[in-house]
């Protein structure tokens, strides 16, 4: 199957969600009040430019660091936790990034069958259209997809309105076609999402959703170093981030998640926690 996206001519409504109110986040909101007020005094007292200019680089460096902090709020809502009434009934839930690849994906369903775990997984659109099947798979054994962009771009980010929409929504149209369900939630490519994902999630009907603890799994191969980071302070109602997609191997070659996931389920299920996909943790809120 071509892993081209979808023209703006074959997307289709099938699986829309409903679109979400939307309220401009304070920093949002004030970076515009500040704009407007520094292009008056411009007109008026032009000779403090310097001042005025100074102003707005303090501006646009308080929104890069908005961007670069994926479990912030600055820039909008961000779920980092179950709801409460699903860490009551003891839930927490596993993500799973970058897939679905064709050498770890099936390995990883496997694993979590033999626990009766279900689990979460964003994936790259761009890599769901090339394997189809993996993600039919990741459907028909219980687990929910989730949107992490068409692309995975390292520029994300950077993007402006334009890029910034057809990123989710290409991969929301795609996800959604290929699983035969809209998926509900999406996380930015590294947790560095801009100041237009907000928006264009309420559009679109999205939640933004980063975690309460990541191992770093696609960077570091110490397998125990992963688990001890994902496991520390584990409690109900936490969001644990791995990888399927692009992780990275220990000495032997294995890749991480394969090494860190038959501990990590064990000591869950030793802890008395349940694991399950986003959407039944969150139907609980209604």
């Amino acid at each position: 199957m071509s892993s081209a996206p979808p023209t703006s001519s074959t997307l289709s409504n099938t699986h829309a969600l409903p679109p979400r109110a939307w309220t401009p986040p304070l920093l949002i909101a004030l970076t515009v009040v500040l704009h407007l007020i520094v292009l008056a005094l411009l007109l008026a007292i032009s000779q403090h430019w310097r001042v005025l200019l100074a102003l707005l680089i303090g501006n646009h460096l308080l929104l890069c660091a908005a961007v670069l902090w994926p479990r912030g709020r600055w820039l909008g809502a961000n779920l980092t936790r179950l709801p409460p009434v699903a860490a009551a009934r003891g839930e927490i839930a596993l993500t799973l990034d970058d897939g679905p690849d064709p050498e770890v994906t099936l390995q990883v369903l496997d694993l979590l069958d033999r626990h009766h775990a279900k689990v979460s997984f964003f994936c790259i659109a761009e890599r769901a259209r090339a394997h189809p099947e993996l993600l039919r798979e990741i459907v028909r054994r219980g687990h929910s997809v989730e949107n992490h962009s068409d692309r995975h771009a390292h520029t994300f980010s950077f993007l402006g309105w334009r890029g910034t929409r057809r990123e989710i929504a290409a991969a929301q149209d795609s996800l959604a076609q290929l699983a035969g369900q809209a998926p509900r939630f999406f996380r930015a490519p590294a947790g560095f999402r801009g100041p237009f994902v907000d928006p264009i999630l309420a559009r679109l009907g999205l939640r933004y959703v980063s975690w309460t603890r990541r191992g770093y799994d696609s960077v570091r191969g110490d397998a125990d170093a992963v688990l001890r980071r994902l496991t520390q302070q584990l409690a109900a109602g936490d969001i644990l981030l791995l990888h399927d997609g692009h992780p990275a191997r220990t000495t032997a070659g294995v890749p991480v998640v394969l090494e860190v996931l038959p501990q990590l389920l064990r000591l869950i299920e030793a802890r008395g926690l349940k694991l399950v996909s986003l959407p039944t943790a969150f139907a609980a809120e209604h």
